[in-house]
């Protein structure tokens, strides 16, 4: 395989350079779509799009059991030298990049596949609202295990080095509104000053207590009220609370508290603070026999040395409603070190590009780990165990 991968550096690189190129932000990744449906049909598989929705799902074998590769295909809208565009510095020009450079290698080798491979470009990963299209779409419905991959942070993993799971933490954005009374500045009592209950909710949000083995965290990050004139109490004011937490239970048990403050304050200060749930991105829920079938695979790539467990992050993906939404499904997700810096989401990330190679290895090798395993299964759906 080492030795395909190589001959294939060349086209696979060139892949990575387009894709970075013509960054697309979610739901317009259009010129995307078709240039990953191109690479799909040249490559011989059978390939899905959707009419009110962008992405593509490539699809190719026969049989009953199915392995899937997801990756996600948008970009970010930030500041790049002095210019507002969209930017790929989440590294999903680079999951893309690897998701194609497997399904090349797979080929070049003459796979025969003992059921069906899956590849899922997914769209709106940074909105959290792709993985959730995809499901209702029922892009998943014949899918046994389902395999994604994120580049790493150098704080977290070292080129070379890689992690048969990412558990990534819960995320909620919650939008609120604050409606008091208007009054002369000089006459406070006669109104109700929407600044004075978005400082007490702050105050409170802050005094919520769960699970201290469970990080969790709630900020207010947006806050605005009043306007050009200071002498007026204002009647109006809107916020935003980021939520965070790692596992999906104590994410209900913050959301539930903060809904329980507001209704007290509004009580309190009689004003109305309305709370919005926005964009919630699911904690990871990771299979333990694809976990370990991802762990074979790192092993047997880059060595037992070189393989590191699970990492914990505090960040999110949209990649975890895939389990939460169909609890039956086996996945987990690569973590692949490549001496990404300064982090994800700097608007000049860069990383090794020669470690994409070293991801296509491990997602190939994974994929065949797991159909050789999946003819052995069990009745119930389970791997059966190796003799």
């Amino acid at each position: 395989m080492k030795q395909v991968i190589l001959h294939l550096q060349d086209e696979i690189f060139g892949i990575f350079d387009h894709l970075h190129q013509h960054p697309e932000l979610s739901w317009e990744e259009h010129s995307t779509t078709a240039f990953l449906r191109s690479q799909l049909e040249g490559e011989g598989y059978r390939v899905q799009t959707f009419d009110d929705c962008t992405g593509v799902v490539g699809e190719k074998g026969e049989g009953p059991f199915t392995v899937a590769l997801r990756a996600d295909i948008d970009a970010l809208w930030q500041e790049v030298n002095g210019k507002w565009q969209a930017n790929h510095s989440c590294g999903h020009d680079a999951h893309m990049t690897m998701a194609l450079g497997v399904i090349k290698v797979l080929n070049r080798l003459g796979t025969s596949f003992p059921g069906k491979i899956k590849v899922i470009f997914q769209p709106a990963e940074e909105k959290g609202t792709g993985a959730i299209k995809m499901v209702e779409k029922g892009v998943l419905d014949d899918v046994d295990f389902l395999y994604g991959v994120h580049l790493r942070p150098i704080q977290e993993l070292s080129s070379g080095y890689s992690a048969p799971a990412i558990l990534h933490g819960a995320a909620q954005f919650l939008q609120g509104e604050i409606r008091g009374s208007a009054a002369h500045g000089a006459r406070p009592h006669l109104g109700v000053n929407a600044i004075e209950v978005g400082a007490s909710l702050l105050q409170e949000i802050s005094k919520i207590h769960t699970d201290p083995i469970v990080p969790s965290s709630i900020k207010m990050t947006r806050f605005q009220a009043g306007d050009k004139s200071g002498n007026i109490i204002p009647d109006y004011a809107e916020f935003t609370l980021d939520v965070r937490a790692q596992t999906n239970p104590v994410m209900d048990v913050l959301v539930d508290k903060v809904e329980k403050i507001a209704q007290g304050l509004s009580l309190i200060y009689g004003a109305e603070i309305q709370i919005k749930p926005g964009v919630r991105v699911a904690a990871a829920v990771v299979d333990e026999d694809a976990r370990g079938l991802m762990q074979r695979a790192i092993e047997a790539v880059v060595g037992q040395d070189k393989c590191v467990p699970p990492i914990v992050t505090s960040g999110g993906e949209d990649f975890h409603f895939y389990t939460v939404l169909k609890p039956e499904l086996k996945a987990t997700m690569l973590g692949l070190g490549c001496d990404l810096q300064p982090g994800l989401h700097h608007p000049l990330m860069s990383f090794n590009r020669s470690d994409l190679m070293t991801g296509i290895e491990i997602l190939a090798t994974v994929l065949l780990e797991t159909w050789h395993h999946g003819q052995g299964r069990t009745s119930n759906g389970h791997l059966a165990e190796e003799a």
